[in-house]
């Protein structure tokens, strides 16, 4: 040991034993209580970081736990915690005011029949981009894909796949989704150049699903389907926020000018008044607690492996055998993906991986703005396709559908997995190769 580092295979096991100890805490008593969100995921990260305190040797416990706190003090996760915040304020007042019944209603009015499969799943997109949750775009445009299949000969299973599809792809690539904030955060990169860097390798999947959406709806056949009025001034909230970071405004910036426009747009049209603009702001905002919670925690466990040298030994293990940086994108990429799957959370997944990816980038040279989208892109995969994650379970729980009746359905996710890792293999875009 020295300097209360510890060092050799048995010590960086020990080292890494609070990642261990999460993942059988929640992982495994999970599979046994056959539900996984019956372990409170906070409870799960409160036992590892203190396994992470008792297991630090060396120094006096007052030091350990000093270590904890700097690391969940970190100023990237401090920013993370902040724009969480707001971002909780943004959607509980924009979806409180009545923003996305009015954006869901401005998509498909414009949409012709035979473009109505197509036109839910680019509804699902636009939504899910500008709100930045795919959870919150799966609530809102599920029940009206229910409606829509029960009055043409789709599917449900299907309509309910294109939601969950389209809402995948907002996660991955919008600038107030928790999972992008992580992402450029943990990599150091900026969410504009994060977007674009996303957007190459995920547009041509969306556009290759879309076609086949087109194709499908060509024989439709429509019966009553009632026009709704679309309500413009409820959707320039939406806009504003969307436009705004699209052209690389600061994200609080953002998030503060569309939580000010939802309140306007609410008294205007008599969506609420003041009280209740204000109580929808602290929904959201509370709704965001345990993942500000979590964010905390996981800093802090983080930071314990750390100073241990759990992450050394771990990017060691992972690289043993990577001599170039198609091997070191593929570690990066399967580190989030099993990360992923023991957590049924993107969002956490990308907090656990993130730091070890960024080493692994910065030991391999990878662009930063390539090891955060491949980080998204690969969490956003994962966890749109496990029938026992948030997405999934919430959609067939509206629906009144077993999950797995949903997953042969989910094209736009098992496609942007294929096509992350054919960027990874064929080194595409070449711009950031």
């Amino acid at each position: 040991m020295i300097n209360g580092r510890i060092s050799g295979n048995k010590s960086g096991f020990i080292a890494v034993s609070p990642l261990i100890v999460f993942l059988i805490t929640y992982l495994v008593v999970s599979v046994a209580a056959g539900d996984f969100y019956k372990m409170p995921i906070v409870i799960a990260f409160l036992v590892s970081g203190i396994t992470g305190i008792v297991t630090t040797r060396g120094i006096k416990l007052h030091r350990r736990v000093d270590i904890f706190i700097r690391g969940a003090a970190n100023e990237n996760i401090i920013l993370m915690v902040l724009i969480f915040i707001l971002a909780g304020a943004f959607s509980g007042s924009a979806s409180s005011m009545g923003a996305v019944d009015a954006s869901v209603n401005l998509i498909l009015d414009f949409m012709p029949e035979s473009l109505l499969l197509s036109g839910v799943f680019i509804a699902a997109c636009v939504i899910s981009l500008s709100m930045g949750t795919s959870v919150g775009t799966i609530v809102a445009l599920t029940p009206v894909a229910i409606g829509l299949a029960t009055r043409t000969d789709l599917s449900l299973p299907m309509m309910v796949g294109v939601v969950i599809g389209g809402a995948m792809f907002g996660d991955n690539l919008s600038f107030i989704s928790d999972t992008t904030i992580v992402a450029v955060r943990t990599q150091g990169c900026n969410m504009k150049d994060k977007f674009f860097a996303n957007l190459k390798i995920v547009l041509p999947v969306a556009m290759a699903i879309l076609a086949v959406y087109v194709i499908l709806g060509l024989n439709l056949n429509l019966q009553d389907v009632e026009n709704q009025t679309v309500e413009w001034i409820k959707v320039i909230p939406y806009l504003v926020v969307l436009i705004g970071a699209g052209a690389g405004m600061n994200v609080l910036v953002v998030l503060l000018l569309g939580i000010i426009l939802t309140g306007v747009s609410g008294f205007i049209t008599g969506g609420y008044d003041v009280w209740s603009w204000l109580d929808a702001q602290n929904k959201g905002i509370i709704g965001m607690g345990e993942l500000i919670v979590v964010t905390l925690l996981a800093g802090g466990v983080l930071e314990i492996i750390r100073h241990n040298g759990g992450i050394d030994w771990i990017i060691g293990k992972m690289t043993a055998r990577v001599n170039g940086k198609r091997g070191a994108e593929l570690s990066i990429s399967g580190l989030v993906c099993l990360a992923n799957v023991c957590t049924a959370n993107n969002t956490i997944a990308l907090i656990m991986s993130g730091p070890i990816a960024k080493d692994i980038a910065t030991r391999f040279n990878i662009d930063p703005r390539r090891s955060a989208s491949l980080l998204d892109t690969f969490s956003c995969f994962v966890q749109g396709i496990i029938p026992y994650g948030a997405q999934v379970l919430i959609a067939a729980g509206l629906s009144d559908l077993s999950p797995i009746e949903i997953i042969p359905w989910l094209f736009y996710p098992m496609l942007m997995g294929v096509g992350a890792l054919l960027a990874i293999l064929f080194r595409y875009p070449r711009s950031l190769a």
